[in-house]
């Protein structure tokens, strides 16, 4: 199972990825990370390297103008990108699974104005599902409405961690279009550009140590957009929001173990040349202790998670095995960068290190996509129904 679709042809993508990310992208995150036109430059400048490499959109279909790998090898290339947090854009990975609803749902001339350049990487997109106002762990709680008026859509919505519509060019807003329907069918997915009247980026949301970065607070008032630009069906905007999310999961477990990985490397290097009290770190059992565990953790995340990948790749939803990994992925993420934080002392907590910033963005890691306490419910509850059939070993 752990080599599910790692062909030879997909090891040697896998390497030159590798090299792409560990000798082009991670010596640029410092000018990546200052968010300036050094950073946006440098952005166009691993764009090109990466399209002109043959490592740009892999995982889109090539119908769409993607590389066309197919979604288990395209799991595998995840664990690397991940190893740098700007390797999704890097590498235009960063719009896969806006382009996966598009290509799926969107209509011929919603795929010209928006999916093409969406793969080129011309644009970005944003999403607004979270409202502050109401709990984000339950979206059935959602209250952004859009009525249709004639022939145009009216939307008024209040939205935050729209993450990236400071950049984007639309934002997909989920709102309520059918009061009257269940729960899970009130909502639909409604595509609006970020530059119609009415529609305000209220500001950039101040998190964990980011007084810029790009998680927006909006507000949509009064927004009016053609009724063509409804993605999906009236009452669809789960399904969509779904067909986003569920292979989503499974690509951020994978680039939270490139993360992992790459802090345990870390850790080990600095065990085998730091010296103290009679001897290098690597020689005293608590440190060796920190390896042995990380690695363990590292090394059941990694499987848990390509056997997720593996069953939605065979047909299954694979509710129970993508709700594990979710929760289970992020606290290893948080742990394994923690002992490395710890391996390296004081300087585990500067910026002289990536480790800091490692840190910070693995907290969001319990929260985003459904926060840990969710997932945990929805397994348990399944389990507890049926403890041998909806059990992953079953």
């Amino acid at each position: 199972m752990s080599t599910y679709g790692l062909t030879p042809e997909v090891r040697a993508l896998r390497e030159r990825m590798r090299r792409f990310i560990d000798e082009e992208v991670i010596p640029a995150e410092p000018v990546l990370a200052r968010d300036d036109e050094a950073a946006a430059e440098t952005t166009r400048r691993l764009k090109a390297r990466a399209k002109a490499e043959g490592l740009w959109a892999l995982g889109h279909p090539k119908e769409i103008g993607g590389g066309g790998v197919p979604f288990m090898p395209f799991v595998y290339l995840n664990e690397v990108i991940g190893r740098s947090h700007w390797g999704q854009v890097a590498v235009g990975s960063l719009s896969m699974q806006d382009s996966i609803m598009l290509h799926l749902y969107g209509t011929a001339e919603q795929k010209r104005r928006w999916l093409e350049p969406l793969v080129a990487g011309d644009i970005y997109p944003s999403v607004g599902l979270t409202e502050p106002e109401v709990a984000g762990s339950d979206p059935t709680l959602m209250q952004s409405t859009a009525r249709l008026e004639g022939d145009h859509w009216v939307v008024n919505a209040h939205k935050w961690f729209t993450s990236g519509a400071n950049r984007a060019a639309f934002t997909t807003i989920f709102a309520i279009t059918e009061p009257e329907a269940p729960p899970h069918e009130r909502f639909s997915a409604v595509i609006v550009p970020t530059d119609t009247p009415g529609y305000e980026i209220v500001r950039v949301v101040p998190t964990m140590g980011h007084t810029g970065g790009a998680h927006c607070e909006i507000r949509l008032s009064d927004v009016r957009v053609p009724r063509d630009h409804l993605l999906g069906g009236r009452g669809h905007g789960f399904v969509v929001a779904q067909k986003r999310l569920g292979p989503g999961r499974i690509f951020h477990c994978m680039r939270w173990l490139g993360q992992a990985e790459r802090a345990f490397e870390l850790m080990c290097a600095r065990a085998t040349t730091r010296f103290a009290h009679g001897s290098l770190l690597s020689e005293k059992g608590e440190i060796q202790r920190y390896v042995a565990e990380s690695a363990a953790e590292i090394q059941a995340a990694r499987l848990m998670t390509l056997d997720a990948a593996r069953a939605m790749d065979g047909g299954s939803e694979a509710r129970v095995e993508i709700a594990l990994i979710k929760f289970w992925g992020a606290r290893m993420l948080h742990d394994v960068i923690d002992r490395a934080i710890q391996v390296h002392g004081a300087l585990g907590v500067t910026a002289d290190t990536p480790l800091e910033f490692m840190y910070r963005e693995a907290r969001y890691a319990r929260i985003y996509d459904g926060p840990d306490e969710v997932h945990r419910m929805v397994v348990a509850r399944r389990l507890l129904r049926d403890p041998f059939g909806a059990a992953p070993w079953a």
